[in-house]
């Protein structure tokens, strides 16, 4: 399976820092299905060349059978010119793009994008960054979104419903992956998990997030569960083509395709690492 492909079932993202030897070796042991190799964020100023060095060297090691990527510095970042040099090409699956607002930002790194919609202004250009030949996904910044229109999320994230949908529709159009935002709020699971599935809801094929135990919620909430499995198993048993009764619901060849998806998915997810 291509690359590409194999990005739709990615259920969990998770951020770590380049310049952490000890969490990048940690990563490998863990049930995530990608792993972001962060040189922004997470990087003290006088650290990305060290850094940039780290995550080079840990994509060349390879991380087993899960996808890697390396989160790349901001377009207008003065780091951002010796990212597009270093990792042109590098053994990197993806190189993820913080704060893309117009698609003259998306450099050529050889390897496929992953664009980071968090601001108004890429809001109002998620399709046509969606669009891009090198843009593979989107990926939702929901701290910065809040911080720059000043939306004051309610706890089921109310306000930012407007703006998550906007990422969704755009990558959809394009059937591209869209993974929602991280969460900040380590030690509140039960609220952390209700987030997943909201996520899930909305139509976000993976999230993003920032430390381990973080990976269960979101491999189970977009995962297909046993349950769904068994049901979508039926339902393509019961079809015979064009519109019938199914349980009580009416179905077509539409539900056929999502149910058929939705085994792919869980064959995908068997033993919680892409392969």
């Amino acid at each position: 399976m291509e690359t590409v492909d194999r990005l739709k079932f990615v259920r969990s993202a998770l951020y770590v820092p380049a310049s952490n030897g000890r969490a990048l070796e940690k990563a490998l042991g863990l049930a995530a299905d990608m792993i972001i190799v962060d040189l922004e964020d997470a990087v003290p100023e006088d650290a990305k060349a060290q850094a940039r060095g780290a995550a080079l060297a840990y994509a060349k090691s390879g991380v087993g059978n899960r996808l890697l990527a390396i989160r790349a510095n901001v377009y207008d970042s003065p780091h951002h010119a010796d990212d597009v040099a270093a990792l042109k090409d590098c053994a990197a699956d993806f190189v993820v793009l913080p704060k893309v607002e117009d698609i003259s930002e998306i450099s050529d790194f050889g390897v496929p994008v992953l664009a980071m919609v968090e601001t108004p202004a890429g809001l109002f250009n998620a399709r046509s960054i969606a669009g891009h030949p090198r843009v593979a996904g989107l990926i939702a910044g929901i701290n910065d979104i809040a911080a720059q229109t000043g939306i004051r999320p309610g706890p089921k994230r109310e306000g930012l419903e407007l703006s998550l949908q906007m990422i969704v529709l755009a990558a959809s159009e394009f059937g591209k992956p869209r993974f929602d935002g991280v969460c900040n709020r380590l030690d509140d699971l039960d609220g952390y998990d209700a987030e997943c599935r909201q996520g899930a809801t909305f139509g976000f094929t993976g999230k993003t997030l920032i430390h381990p135990n973080q990976i269960a919620s979101a491999n189970a909430a977009f995962g297909p569960s046993a349950a769904a499995i068994a049901e979508a198993e039926e339902l393509i048993a019961a079809s015979r083509g064009g519109a019938q009764r199914f349980k009580g619901r009416m179905i077509e060849s539409m539900h056929v395709e999502e149910a058929k998806l939705t085994i792919e998915r869980s064959r995908h997810a068997m033993g919680d690492v892409i392969g």
